[in-house]
Parts: C-alpha cells; structure tokens; sequence
C-alpha cells in the first residue's frame, strides 16, 4: 500500500518520466519509519511502509522459523510491488526500507542464522536478482546508524513484530555495509541519527537539501 502524504510544499516531476526513488535503510531500531514519518511532514512524497504487523506471515513467522521462506518472498514479492507503484507517482517517492534492505540484510541475515537453508536463501537470491533487473535500483539510498544502545532502547519501546533482535544488529550492518560498498557514492548518503531529536530536524535539513542538489529539475 503507498500512502500519499500532505506536506508543506512540492517538488516539480517531469511528466511521463519515472518518478525518483528513494530508500531509507538502516537496522531495526534505527529510527527509518520515524525519519519518513518527519520527511513526509516537511515535503511532498509518495509514501510507502514496512507495514509489519499487516504482512501475513510475519508473525507467523516470529512463532515458527518454517515460515522464513514464505515470509521473505512475500516480503520481496510486497516491496517489488510498492516499487512499481511508487516509480508511477507524480511525486519523489520516499521508501521506509526497501526491496535491496530486505534481500541484503534481512533475507542474509536469516540464512546466516539458519532459518533460511541455502536453497531457499538462493530462491530468494535469484527472485531478487531477477526483479532487480526489471525495476531500476534507487536513485538515493539514506543509510541511518546509531550507537547500539539507542538501537536497543528503540527495540525494547516498541510494539511491532520484529524477526530481528538487538542482537543481531552487527551482523546485520556488515551484511548490509557490504551491499552499500557496491553503490555509486552519488546514490548514497550516510546520516547517524543516535543524537537527532524527535523531529529529525537536523537530518531533514541535510536532506531535503541532498535532494535539492541531485534531482533539480
């Protein structure tokens, strides 16, 4: 589902073009829905979520590790589909999370910890190989970082279903360092957000002007 947001002002898209894709990634607790909850408020996006609670085999899965597989396609299969329709938006599109964070980090980490056997893992690999050839990569990547007990305090407060623990948190960012070393430097912007406010003023002040500077029509 892709949720329009009602912000302050918008940005101009060139009509029958693709609309600009961007991602924030980053581990569970990091801070990804609260910075695109703030970023919808001060600027006009095309909006989509994780949506936890609402995928059907997530908390299937956080009681039976046999649902791994079924839950990560599904997850592939949902945020392909978000892709396609936030790439017909008139509007820069704004992604909480990603098809690539879900592949790289989530899908490795769950076959590193052996809920994924490697036939499944590469069943993955090769769904998101293939619908990454048919969707173009995202034209901005916001890679967000905080120490490890802000990402733990995060966790512990809140209510949603969550596969990965605190625990997982350094395995996670290696898997997904290694996915971020392979982009141009130009689609990637790096922000810790440990010390930001509620607001994420700061942040939102580096990008609103990052996406200034690249997608100036």
């Amino acid at each position: 589902m892709v949720e329009a947001s009602r912000p302050t002002h918008r940005r101009r898209t060139l009509a029958g073009t693709m609309s600009k894709l961007i991602t924030i990634v980053g581990p569970s607790g990091v801070g990804k829905t609260s910075l695109v909850n703030a970023l919808s408020k001060a600027a006009d996006f095309s909006v989509a979520y994780e949506q936890h609670n609402e995928r059907p085999f997530q908390s299937l899965f956080k009681q039976d590790g046999h649902f791994a597989l079924a839950n990560q396609l599904d997850y592939l299969l949902f945020r392909a589909e978000q892709e396609r329709d936030l790439r017909h938006s008139p509007l820069i599109a704004l992604s909480d999370g990603g098809l690539d964070l879900d592949f790289h980090g989530f899908t490795r980490l769950f076959h590193a910890r052996g809920f994924l056997n490697d036939m499944e893992f590469d069943l993955c690999r090769r769904f998101h190989s293939w619908t990454r050839e048919l969707l173009p990569p995202p034209d901005l990547v916001i890679a967000l970082s905080a120490p490890d007990k802000t990402v733990r305090q995060r966790l512990a407060s809140r209510n949603r279903i969550n596969i990965a623990s605190a625990e997982d948190t350094a395995l996670f960012n290696s898997l997904v360092e290694e996915w971020l070393e392979t982009l141009p430097p130009a689609n990637l912007l790096r922000l810790n957000v440990g010390k930001e406010k509620p607001d994420y003023a700061k942040s939102i002040d580096i990008i609103l002007k990052h996406i200034q500077k690249i997608f100036t029509v």
